[in-house]
């Protein structure tokens, strides 16, 4: 299996913490946030992984090199911003497999990816998506679904909910149906893929209530810390 990882934000949440490198190699016990991603994709057998880069990514090149614990690593990098869609789609030119797994290099979501390959290929899906259901989940956007957990539509962030299923950064993507789309060179994939084809394309939920973390922001970055348990199990 192949996979990419989106590295390429500028962290600008994490601005005030003046860092100097990438936000995904942002030190969680003394190593960087992309390591535990890498071996959690490595536990479920995944062998290569493209790295889609753009700020400061030299650094997390000379970090990584071509190879990681046997896994090959290839190297996208944005000359320019690309927004999430565009790094996805030039990346995804460095894979060769049917359905690429796609994961934000800022969240890790304990998903049991091995079940949710096969819910995807079991439901015929064009795009599925990993949802965890939250409470307080102002600072996303909501999914809404069928019982069948087909996605009906993505709706913005609501400060004044209290509970919501909100899309968790792991994707499973049939790599034809997406690069077949008239997509332009630089777009968000949340905006301009999957809310304009969400009524075309069979986009499937997979929810799991696995633990999740964003460190984007500093309190959550600092939280991550404090729970290393939950990526060390990977390592």
């Amino acid at each position: 299996m192949e996979a990419i990882i989106l590295a390429g934000g500028f962290g600008t949440r994490l601005k005030k913490l003046n860092l100097e490198v990438p936000k995904p190699m942002v030190q969680v016990q003394g190593k960087p946030f992309l390591e535990y991603l890498l071996s959690y994709l490595k536990y479920y057998g995944v062998t290569h992984v493209v790295l889609s880069v753009g700020y400061k990514g030299e650094i997390i090149r000379e970090h990584f090199g071509e190879e990681w614990k046997g896994m090959k690593l290839s190297w996208s990098s944005e000359d320019h911003p690309l927004g999430t869609g565009g790094g996805v789609k030039k990346a995804m030119a460095l894979c060769a497999g049917d359905q690429v797994w796609v994961l934000n290099g800022d969240t890790f979501f304990d998903v049991n990816l091995t079940k949710m390959y096969a819910f995807h290929v079991r439901e015929n899906s064009s795009f599925t998506l990993a949802g965890k259901q939250i409470k307080s989940p102002g600072r996303y956007g909501l999914i809404r679904y069928d019982r069948q957990h087909r996605i009906l539509a993505f709706e913005e962030k609501n400060p004044n909910a209290a509970e919501g299923v909100i899309n968790g950064g792991v994707y499973l993507i049939r790599r034809k149906d997406f690069l077949t789309k008239p997509l332009p060179e630089a777009f968000s994939i949340e905006h301009d893929f999957l809310e304009v084809y969400v009524g075309e394309e069979k986009f499937m939920l997979y929810l799991s209530d696995s633990y999740f973390i964003d460190i984007g922001i500093p309190e959550d970055l600092e939280k991550a810390r404090n729970e290393y348990h939950y990526f060390r199990k990977y390592e």
